[in-house]
């Protein structure tokens, strides 16, 4: 069989199992994000923290995340990251992602995530927001489309428009994207360059 149509017939499988997981109504409500904030730890991490005896601070990330991200921001949504911790990882990591939207050593991420909102002139209603504790759930609230990892915090759960399949730091970005993507119309297109 030909390596394209392999690649393609999985890509259907795959848009089906997003479709089928996700339900009319979360693919409604991803179509319309126009901007993807997410937390930090237990999001794009596994929600453990390394700390060397010098003081400094390490994170796991998932490879995938990195990827799906950046087809996110080349369909033209900006993501942007909020997160209760600071550290000289999390910055490196937003670098590397292209995110300029950043707001680390947060108190108060729902303040964090209007201020956002203002400086884009955006309205949480083209907003999605994934978390996975109780200190994100004033965001998730707010926003039109609410995600949270498998592994998240049981009231994440509760007040989730969709819960992932895979847990923080395992790819549920990823999964998050490709969600929102397929919402939009725009998943097929942002993968059609990998299947040539």
């Amino acid at each position: 069989m030909n390596e394209r149509i392999v690649g393609a017939a999985a890509l259907d499988r795959m848009i089906d199992d997003i479709e089928s997981r996700a339900g009319e109504s979360v693919l409604a409500r991803a179509a319309d994000v126009a901007l993807f904030l997410l937390d930090v730890d237990g999001v794009m991490t596994d929600g453990g923290l390394i700390q060397s005896d010098d003081g400094q601070e390490h994170k796991r990330f998932h490879a995938q995340d990195t990827l799906g991200l950046r087809l996110l921001q080349a369909a033209g949504v900006p993501c942007g990251i909020i997160s209760g911790r600071a550290s000289p990882t999390l910055v490196k990591r937003a670098r590397e992602l292209g995110i300029d939207i950043v707001r680390a050593g947060c108190h108060d991420k729902l303040a964090a995530m209007n201020e956002i909102l203002e400086a884009s002139a955006l309205t949480a209603a083209e907003c999605a927001f994934m978390g996975d504790d109780i200190v994100d759930l004033a965001p998730m609230l707010r926003a039109r489309l609410a995600l949270c990892p498998c592994d998240a915090h049981p009231l994440a759960h509760a007040h989730a428009h969709h819960v992932l399949a895979r847990p923080g730091g395992g790819a549920a970005v990823r999964e998050a994207c490709e969600l929102i993507l397929q919402a939009r119309g725009e998943l097929r297109d942002a993968f059609e360059p990998y299947l040539s």
